[in-house]
This record gives structure tokens, C-alpha cells and sequence, in this order.
């Protein structure tokens, strides 16, 4: 398993840590009950931390490789460094004597790790993009946020010269794929995300509510995720403030949890400041708390203890978030975006709203706040609706292609 950028272990709703975070450690945990031995190999950004690490459960390892700065260090600088994680990650395997059957690569920077090991080992692909390029090109509104052209390329050259499959999420990403991509339709397999049903799953709300803090007769609205503009916070917070000029009453001890980032730095990233000056500019910071990012441990108490959780997305791939809510039977609002149009079953499970529209969102939360009833309906019918999603039954399907995959090359 290669996920080069970010560890799979890292602390959630960081500047590069969100759902993939999540889909790689919890897919890996998954194998490894059913009998896989899995590596995960990422890029070490800490020289204090032990190379290997056991955190995925039986058969898991996660591997720190050094390849440039023992540092966190921007995205884009990544790249330069690929040949020397390919050597770490061959060196590893030699004096390990380890065999691979398989690499299953995460994100494009991965995808040209994989070709290289690939080159030596001569074993199958299978690769996954999470996000496309291309796509965050499309709602990008300055060119600090539009995606570099090298990672345009990368994913090309990743989709028609080395995946042997391509794992869609939902059926918009393959069709993203195909459409901007040029990608083959039979090169692609549509497998959601899992969610993990154990962590995930309905709590006494009270219960919840006293262990976050929030007073028990106080409503609570979530947002979960990376600080980035392509998340819409700034329309989640436009919403709020309509709400509290038209019709105050419905926001009396109220609050917005925004989980992600961190509020408090010296340095303060740029959207976060963006963002708590709109806050102030906006008069709405009684009404709406940065909480900074939070351990998924805790995650599933602040869920709980929410009337609904907001994901205002000008673009995901899948939305881990809107599963785990749902799985916890909290309804969800989203922006009708990429694969939460899919995820999000409109008046069954949540709402969808328009990108970018807070009049919309403002109406949808207005209606949750002020209808219980409806809530509980919603929330009842996302719980049962994300087992479906559950990971055993997530992984079954991809062992399928697995297994697929390994007869081929032994045929070959």
C-alpha cells in the first residue's frame, strides 16, 4: 500500500489529512482481518518516530521511508523526492525479504512511486486518485487553489500508463475519469469507502453532548474536515448569519463546531484567518466555534451529540464524513457535489443544497433546527441506510478484484 504524501496514521483535519487518511488505515485494518498482510509505506515527516510502526491490527505495518526533509514539507515539493522513497522502499523489502503480490496506490504522487517498484517487482497496480486535479481546476476561484499542471500530467500519465485498475468511488468520479481523463471505462471498477460500524454507530445524544462539552439543551451543528476553500465554510457561516438576522430565535443557544486546522497557531494558515475574520465581519462569533482538528476517537461524540452535520463542498470524491455521520444516524446536509450527490440520498437520509448558495443552506438548516421529528426520520434512515457501507463487506468486494488481478499475472 502506498501512500506517499500523508500517513494514514496522522491526526485528522490537518492541512493534508482527511478521508484518504481514513480509507487507507481503516481498508488496511480490514485485510489484515481478513487474512492479508499488508505494508503501508509513506513518507517519514517526523525523525523521532520508529520507522515501523504496528498500529493497523494483525498483519499491518505502517513504514516510515526518508525521503527528503524528516519534515512536513508543501505538497508540491513532494515530488522531488520520489526516487529516493522508491530506493527506501526497495531496501526495506530486500532486508525484510518480502515479496509483494500486489501494490495498491493512493493518490498520483503514489502511482509513480508504484510504476517504478513495479519496474523491479512485476507485480499488478491498482490505483486510486481520491481527488482529481482536473476537478479542483473546476471550482477553483484563484490560481493559489487551481492544481498544477505536473499533477495534471501525472494523473494522465498514472491512469493510460501504469494502473493495470482504476478504483472509482462513486460513479461521477468514473465518469470524471473518462470524460477529462480519457480514461477506459473498462479499466475502471467503482468500489465506495467503508466505514467502520464498530467506532461509528448510534450514541445516547446526552451522553454525547455532556462529553464534548456542550450543555445538554443546546443544539449543535457540526462541520468536519480539512480548512481548505474548496470545503464552502465561508458559505456555511454566510447561512448561519442569515439565520440569526431573519429569524434569531431559531439559533438561541446554538452553535457551530467547525473540527479541522488549527485556530490557535501563531502563524495562522491563510483560510483559517480568512475564515475567523469572516466570522467577526459576519457577527456571528457567539454563534460559531473553531474547535481545531480532533482524534477520530472522540470524532464519533461530537456526531452524536450534533443535530445535523454540514458538508458544504464545492467538490469530493466521495465524503468520508457524510458516511460516518450517517452511520451514527445524524443527518447530513451537502452541497450536490461530486460523490456526496451520490452519498447523500435527498429527503432520506439528508439534504442536498447547491454549491455556493447559502440562502439554500441557510433553508435547510433552519428546517432541521426547527423540526426534531424530521431529524430523527433522517437520522434514523442514514444509520440503516451506511450498512451497506460497512468495511468488511467494502473489502470483500475489492479481495474479488485482488484475486482477479493475481490469476491474471500468474497466467501471464
Amino acid at each position: 500500500m502506498l501512500s506517499v504524501h500523508t500517513c494514514p496514521l496522522a491526526m485528522l483535519g490537518g492541512k493534508k489529512t482527511g478521508g484518504m487518511n481514513v480509507y487507507v488505515r481503516d481498508f488496511s485494518r480490514e485485510l489484515g482481518c481478513q487474512g492479508v498482510l499488508v505494508d503501508v509505506f509513506t513518507r517519514s515527516q517526523d525523525d523521532c518516530q520508529p520507522m515501523i510502526k504496528h498500529d493497523l491490527g494483525f498483519g499491518g505495518r505502517v513504514i516510515h521511508i526518508p525521503a527528503g526533509p524528516e519534515k512536513p514539507i508543501p505538497l508540491a515539493e513532494v515530488g522531488h523526492y520520489l526516487d529516493e522513497f522508491v530506493q527506501g522502499v526497495l531496501d526495506f523489502a530486500a532486508a525484510e525479504g518480502v515479496q509483494y503480490d500486489l501494490i495498491h496506490s493512493h493518490y498520483w504522487l503514489s502511482g509513480l512511486v508504484a510504476e517504478k517498484l513495479r519496474g523491479v517487482w512485476g507485480v499488478p497496480i491498482v490505483q486510486m486518485f481520491h481527488t482529481l486535479g482536473h476537478m479542483k481546476n473546476k471550482i477553483a476561484t484563484s490560481d493559489a487553489e487551481r492544481a498544477p499542471q505536473a499533477r495534471i500530467e501525472g494523473e494522465t500519465h498514472v491512469i493510460h500508463q501504469v494502473a493495470d485498475v482504476i478504483i472509482a468511488a462513486t460513479p461521477a468520479e468514473e465518469e470524471q475519469l473518462v470524460t477529462l481523463y480519457g480514461a477506459n471505462p473498462a479499466q475502471i471498477t467503482i468500489i465506495p469507502p467503508g466505514v467502520d460500524l464498530e467506532r461509528f454507530h448510534p450514541l445516547d445524544k446526552k451522553e454525547a453532548k455532556k462529553r464534548v462539552g456542550i450543555p445538554c439543551g443546546d443544539t449543535n451543528i457540526l462541520f468536519a474536515g480539512r480548512i481548505e476553500p474548496l470545503k464552502g465554510i465561508d458559505t456555511m457561516l454566510q447561512a448561519m448569519a442569515l439565520i440569526q438576522a431573519r429569524c434569531p430565535t431559531a439559533v438561541e443557544n446554538c452553535c457551530m463546531a467547525i473540527i479541522g486546522g488549527d485556530p490557535w497557531a501563531d502563524d495562522l494558515d491563510e483560510e483559517m484567518a480568512r475564515l475567523q475574520e469572516l466570522r467577526d465581519d459576519l457577527d456571528i462569533h457567539d454563534l460559531v466555534v473553531f474547535l481545531g482538528a480532533k482524534d477520530q476517537e472522540i470524532l464519533p461524540n461530537y456526531y452524536a451529540a450534533a443535530e445535523m452535520v454540514v458538508m458544504p463542498s464545492h467538490y469530493e470524491s466521495f465524503g468520508m464524513v457524510a458516511l460516518e455521520a450517517m452511520a451514527m444516524g445524524t443527518p447530513v446536509i451537502a452541497s450536490e457535489v461530486g460523490g456526496l450527490a451520490h452519498l447523500v440520498k435527498h429527503g432520506e437520509t439528508g439534504y442536498h443544497v447547491p454549491s455556493r448558495d447559502p440562502e439554500a443552506l441557510a433553508r435547510r438548516i433552519f428546517d432541521l433546527l426547527s423540526n426534531p421529528r424530521c431529524r430523527e426520520y433522517l437520522g434514523q434512515n442514514a444509520h440503516e441506510y451506511a450498512k451497506a457501507y460497512a468495511w468488511p463487506t467494502i473489502v470483500s468486494q475489492m479481495m474479488q478484484l485482488y484475486q482477479g488481478l493475481g490469476e491474471s499475472a500468474k497466467a501471464f
